[in-house]
């Protein structure tokens, strides 16, 4: 699923070295993301409330995404793309922001908070993923699925934070699914490579 977005140089001006670059982003991040799934399970424990050390972890990850944003955001040429990179990593870190003040308040605000981000970074991902599609990066099946769940979740955790017994415990299996289609969809992009370079021999 899918809580940073990594938007795309457009097909035409794509070649190897912006797939590897591409590549290397997408992989770091996923498993980041896994890592941030284990670091945040841990300090979480059995706790009933969000004490110091878990709000620092949880707000780490919009952070992760809002640095990926800005890594791709540098490499975008200007268009449609570099837009939706900007807004990403903007929103990221004003999903970051939103989660320090809300896990000082209580569970449910902070599940809402990560559930309304969830839910519009999700509907980036899909765009991002529907435009990238094409002969030099694929058909980008992780990134849409990821993209798609994440929306979809997003609605979820919203409802459970609205009910009796919100719990942060499903943002750990949100970050570990997540970061397993990043790195799917980065192990596509290296099939993709090869595939393209085999053409030209």
């Amino acid at each position: 699923m899918s809580t940073p977005t990594v938007a795309s140089i457009p097909t035409g001006h794509t070649g190897a070295g912006e797939r590897s670059s591409l590549l290397r982003l997408y992989l770091i991040r996923g498993v980041l993301a896994v890592v941030w799934a284990l670091a945040f399970a841990a300090v979480r424990g059995d706790q009933e409330e969000l004490d110091a050390a878990a709000i620092a972890v949880l707000v780490v990850y919009p952070l992760i995404d809002a640095v990926s944003s800005l890594i791709d955001y540098r490499a975008t040429p200007d268009g449609s793309e570099r837009q939706v990179t900007a807004f990403n990593g903007a929103l990221s870190t004003l999903a970051a922001i939103a989660l320090c003040l809300a896990g000082a308040g209580s569970l449910a605000a902070a599940l809402h908070v990560f559930g309304v981000w969830a839910v519009i970074s999700g509907a980036a991902q899909v765009i991002v993923g529907v435009r990238r599609r094409g002969p030099e990066l694929g058909k980008q099946w992780p990134t849409l699925i990821s993209g798609g769940l994440s929306f979809l979740v997003g609605i979820t955790y919203n409802i459970q934070a609205a009910g009796d017994n919100p719990s942060l415990d499903v943002l750990s299996v949100y970050a570990t699914g997540g970061g397993v289609w990043f790195i799917l969809q980065a192990l596509l992009l290296g099939w993709k490579s090869r595939q393209l370079r085999a053409g030209t021999t």
